[in-house]
């Protein structure tokens, strides 16, 4: 008798490198993957980079080609979701009632943004960037409103998504003003200090950083967007409006199958053991929605970067076929934000109350920072420092003690 395929849920980067991972590791058996996007499995940092700006087609999105799956054999279903798990039974049920059985299940189903609560939410020109579709739209729009000569954008946070479009619109020549609930933008990641560097850098290109603000509603006429008003007594005047107050893993239909989730104080997600393995038999989980052991930092972690998509894919594919081989890759992502880019590597639990060594010029931006808590390094970040990180990365591992002095010289 057959055995059931393994079945992948998901349409992001995860999904994709787990399905190439099964067939370049030799498992050639029944495959299934399932997406609840129209499309196949693409990545999604370009949507608020060059693909937004107009500077990259579509296919730069994709990692695998259309052709790929079906030469190797994938039954790729897109534009449909899973609507429960049964996993005593090993099986499916497809929101069309479809009934899909499977030996081993990879959960690899991503985030979806937090809505934004306030009165004009549902507003023509209110816009969310998580997909294709959005990215398209917001694209169109931010075309739009620059060709009528307005071209006012108002982003709602100052995380990395929110720093990314306003950075793009800059560049597609929009007057941008970004309302963070931070004193400092990106400043719940990077603390004060080189949070600051980057609210320089949008400063200098001529981005309004409305700081320690909590937007209360969104203003329209005729049913479309005309501005922010803050809690402050101010008004932002915008024809378009971006909200990136960050994202929630979906794990819903996981955690109504009875599959453990990790407390939200240890940030949520899906309870993983050191091969990605969640509490239910034959079941794994990769991607954002993955709650993974960190032997470095002595703690679960889930990360919602590309890098981590990029590797528990694969990760996870490996196991499913046998392998007990424990994660144990840092959690790393980049951004690039006009001339500036950068890489980081490590995590640091509040950045705000850790010591931070900075080799080189933060006015030049060109420097690499480690963040330092005790005895150790728990972090570094390069900013247009390039082929370093294998080095931050010896160190960030390294057991201490920390020579300050060696690291205020990294950058020499």
């Amino acid at each position: 008798m057959a055995e059931e395929p393994i079945v992948i849920i998901g349409g992001g980067l995860a999904a994709a490198k787990a399905a190439e991972s099964l067939r370049t590791e030799g498992y050639d058996g029944d495959l299934v993957v399932v997406s609840s996007e129209p499309h196949r499995p693409y990545e999604r940092p370009p949507l608020s980079k060059d693909y937004l700006r107009g500077e990259a087609e579509r296919d730069v999105l994709f990692p695998l080609s259309e052709e790929w799956y079906t030469d190797h054999r994938v039954d790729l279903r897109t534009a449909t979701r899973a609507a429960g798990i049964d996993v005593d039974a090993h099986s499916l049920t497809l929101i069309d009632g479809t009934s899909l059985p499977y030996s081993r299940l990879l959960l690899a189903t991503g985030s979806t943004p937090r809505s934004f609560a306030v009165p004009g939410a549902d507003l023509q020109g209110v816009h969310y960037l998580r997909t294709i579709e959005h990215a398209d739209l917001l694209a169109a729009t931010l075309e739009a409103s620059a060709r009528e000569g307005a071209g006012r954008l108002a982003v709602v946070g100052d995380g990395w998504i929110g720093m990314e479009v306003a950075a793009s619109a800059r560049s597609l020549g929009l007057d941008v003003t970004v309302v963070g609930r931070g004193v400092h933008p990106l400043g719940r990641v990077l603390g004060p200090l080189l949070g600051e560097m980057y609210g320089k850098v949008h400063a200098d290109h001529d981005v309004h950083l409305h700081r320690d603000a909590q937007v209360v509603g969104i203003t329209g006429s005729e049913g479309r967007v005309t501005g922010l008003d803050v809690a402050d007594g101010t008004h932002v005047a915008a024809d378009v409006v971006v909200v990136g107050v960050g994202v929630t893993p979906n794990v819903g239909f996981a955690e109504a199958a009875g599959i453990d989730l990790r407390d939200a104080r240890l940030g949520g997600g899906l309870a993983v053991d050191a091969t990605l393995r969640t509490s239910a038999p034959d079941v794994w989980a990769a991607g954002d929605i993955a709650s993974v052991p960190s032997p470095r930092y002595g703690r679960p972690l889930r990360v919602e970067h590309w890098a981590v998509a990029l590797e528990t894919g694969p990760h996870a594919a490996r196991a499913m076929l046998g392998s007990r081989e424990p994660y144990d890759k840092l959690p790393y992502f980049y951004s690039d934000q006009y001339d500036v880019g950068m890489e980081y590597l490590g995590f640091v639990e509040d950045p705000a109350a850790t010591e931070v060594v900075v080799s080189g010029s933060l006015e030049n931006h060109e420097l690499v920072a480690f963040w330092v808590s005790g005895d150790r390094v728990q972090a570094g970040m390069t900013v247009n420092v390039w082929e370093r990180m294998e080095r931050v990365e010896e160190i960030v591992r390294a057991a201490g003690p920390v020579d300050r002095d060696a690291l205020a010289a990294f950058h020499g």
